[in-house]
């Protein structure tokens, strides 16, 4: 099992209910191990690379509404 981990920032968060929001958009991925998330943006992702990669993660957040800024 390959584990990787990563903080992003992201847009779209202003409240805990988008947090709530992104929550039920990435529960139940494969493979997703950690997805904790701050009302300042920061998402913390932890995740199998056998199972999933990043750029399913990322799909799954853009599909909710969410897009990545920058790498923190």
């Amino acid at each position: 099992m390959a584990t990787r981990s990563e903080t992003i920032q992201v847009s779209g968060i202003r409240c805990e209910r988008c947090v709530g929001r992104l929550a039920g958009a990435l529960r139940g991925h494969e493979g997703l191990e950690l997805a904790n998330a701050n009302l300042m943006g920061q998402v913390q992702l932890q995740w199998d690379d056998e199972q999933t990669d990043r750029e399913s993660i990322m799909a799954a957040m853009a599909r909710a509404g969410f897009r990545e800024l920058e790498a923190v």
